[in-house]
């Protein structure tokens, strides 16, 4: 069976969303950037500080070659991940890929207060940021095969938004 694949940008749910959703398919759950963090033996936040973005995304897409291979899974990504043609091409070839997405403004209130958010918190204007990195990748989220706007519901709502989704039904056949 097709793999689940949640992508989006950060603070959108994607790991509790996906938590739940491989918990209510009793299907394995992966989340790129944890994967990331095991191999590596450190956080996002300490890798971006060690190695730098383009260093990170290498390790992304190795990680997401391994990761799409696997069947019956939900899988997260980080939020850069479909930017990257190999990495959508990858997760296709075996799954569905779903955008989550909310306004600046939200994904804003969720991520400012956290410390584990690299990119946001170099920006000196990490709202200005955020609607700029959201715009860089329209395009990339636009390719998914469908868009759940998460601003207002919760994880739950979210996921039984994607269990009643036409495509997903078809793969859960």
């Amino acid at each position: 069976m097709k793999n689940i694949v949640l992508t989006g940008f950060m603070g959108t749910g994607k790991t509790t969303v996906g938590q739940l959703l491989a918990e209510e398919l009793h299907r394995q759950f992966f989340d790129t950037d944890q994967v990331i963090e095991e191999k590596l033996g450190a956080s996002i936040k300490e890798i971006f500080k060690r190695i730098g973005e383009p260093k990170f995304r290498e390790f992304e897409t190795e990680t997401i070659a391994l990761i799409s291979n696997l069947e019956d899974s939900v899988i997260s990504c980080g939020g850069g991940v479909v930017v990257n043609p190999e990495n959508v091409k990858n997760l296709n070839r075996n799954g569905i890929i779903i955008n989550l997405y909310a306004s600046p403004e939200h994904i804003f209130k969720r991520l400012y207060e956290y410390d584990t958010r690299p990119l946001i918190k170099q920006m000196l204007n990490p709202l200005e940021g955020i609607k700029k990195l959201l715009a860089q990748r329209q395009k990339a989220y636009e390719q998914c095969a469908f868009a759940i706007d998460t601003d207002n519901l919760s994880p739950e709502q979210v996921v039984k938004k994607i269990l009643e989704h036409k495509l997903v039904k078809d793969i859960l056949k």
